[in-house]
């Protein structure tokens, strides 16, 4: 009797994801950042010795591909979920400034994944009312992918959705919005139908570089919105207070059972530190605890871009974070001292570093061991752990106007690895490093061949 089976790639836990296959390719997002109207481009890597295996350039310039995900992953298997038979086959990548997003099919030659469709900005503009698409997360009924802002680049930003079999825009996801106008990240713990978002600023607040101005006034995103999942209404604000400007990324625990998860917030305008908080729901109500405080290093002014020159100081500028799938080890890239931290996180409310490595920075531009002569510019930025908790691998762009700012003289693109060892600790993969300087563009995500620890989510624990 023939059976409907569902796609290897899929797992019902995080926990049963980690005995999943080693990973043996990466795609790469790249970035062209010359403005002379060369596209950008999505990068095969091959894993097992870090070659560039094929590059696949958009159709058009301008994109600035940035943040992108898979059509359907482990959250297929969610009870509830209407779609058993799909398969992890397509990638989502949309192009921050320009709001075009691109289908990539990698099921029959995952080496050289074939662009299939092209989704215009005007349709998005036309059915959502949102550009600017940014986080891609594959959901139990849809493909959920966040924007920045309205048509006119300004508040609100918000979710819209994707159908999973014709890709074609469903409109906005929120029915009520309550108090929610800035957006960057969301996520989600299934296992209470809840959806957590977080704020950056609006597309006119960014697009053109980091403004002094507003982070002195404290007008860039601070909050985490709380919704109700299933009926799109938002139920809660937390203000992790307006002088922790930009809170990114959102890391929930992966056991769905669990009710706590991470964010980042990029600068305090106190001190120039970044901060990890802790959101939780305690006694009903959602709330959020500082748990980690990255403090600024003192550099000398002559090895400072403008805007840090009377400082005298580099902030660690926390721009990414990742959650290994035991909900034991978080990562944390400081793009701006160029360092990577380990955090054992088993205790959510009493982290303890672990692990550090170096590499880049704005002021010390530390070497990798692959070539130690060689300066390098950027730091640990888009950050990925394989499904096992043994690899990480990350790029160095984090957006083109703000490298201008914090790198002047540009960034050369490259991508690293470090392996975690039992006790946390990191350790730079002397012979892995990807040199993306030959083609010229810059590297930002990195997703995994079968799923890694961000694109994934599970009903199981």
């Amino acid at each position: 009797m023939p059976l409907i089976q569902p796609d290897p790639t899929f797992y019902p836990s995080a926990r049963e994801a980690m005995l999943a296959p080693r990973e043996g390719l990466a795609y790469v997002a790249l970035l062209d950042a010359t403005g002379e109207g060369r596209p950008d481009g999505l990068a095969t890597i091959d894993l097992s010795d870090g070659t560039i295996v094929d590059v696949h350039d958009m159709s058009v310039p301008g994109d600035e591909l940035h943040h992108f995900g898979w059509n359907v992953c482990s959250a297929a298997l969610c009870p509830y979920a209407p779609h058993p038979h799909v398969e992890r086959r397509y990638l989502v990548l949309p192009g921050l400034r320009s709001s075009r997003i691109y289908i990539f099919d990698v099921r029959d030659d995952p080496r050289h994944p074939k662009l299939v469709k092209t989704i215009e900005p005007e349709t998005i503009f036309k059915k959502t009312g949102y550009s600017r698409p940014h986080t891609v997360h594959c959901g139990t009924d849809a493909i959920y992918i966040s924007a920045l802002g309205n048509v006119d680049g300004d508040a609100p930003g918000g979710v819209f959705t994707l159908d999973h079999d014709t890709f074609e825009p469903k409109g906005r996801w929120e029915v009520d919005r309550g108090s929610q106008e800035l957006h960057y990240d969301f996520w989600w713990h299934l296992g209470h139908d809840t959806m957590i978002t977080s704020e950056w600023g609006t597309p006119n607040q960014i697009e053109a570089g980091p403004s002094l101005e507003l982070l002195v006034g404290r007008q860039y995103g601070h909050k985490l919105h709380v919704w109700d999942l299933s009926k799109r209404r938002h139920l809660q604000e937390i203000d992790l207070g307006d002088q922790h400007q930009m809170a990114l990324e959102l890391r929930p625990a992966h056991d769905p059972a669990k009710t706590y998860g991470f964010v980042n917030t990029v600068i305090s305008v106190e001190d120039l530190s970044a901060n990890i908080f802790t959101w939780h729901l305690e006694d009903g109500l959602w709330k959020a605890q500082k748990i980690i405080t990255i403090p600024a290093e003192p550099a000398s002014a002559n090895l400072l871009p403008e805007p840090l020159k009377q400082f005298g100081a580099v902030p660690p500028l926390v721009s990414d974070i990742s959650l290994t799938l035991d909900d034991r080890i978080l990562l944390v890239s400081c793009w701006g001292t160029g360092e990577l931290k380990a955090y054992d996180v088993s205790d959510p409310f009493s982290p303890r570093e672990t692990g550090s490595v170096r590499i880049g920075g704005i002021a010390e531009r530390r070497p990798h061991p692959a070539d130690p002569g060689r300066a390098l510019n950027g730091g640990p930025q888009m950050v990925e752990a394989s499904r096992d908790g043994r690899r990480v691998y990350f790029t160095n762009s984090l957006y083109r106007s703000w490298d201008d700012a914090f790198y002047p003289d540009g960034i050369s693109g490259w991508m690293a690895k470090v392996d975690i060892a039992d006790d946390g600790s990191l350790s730079l993969d002397p012979g892995f490093f990807v040199d993306f300087a030959s083609d010229g563009r810059r590297a930002h995500q990195v997703r995994l061949q079968g799923g890694d620890s961000s694109s994934d989510s599970y009903c199981f624990s």
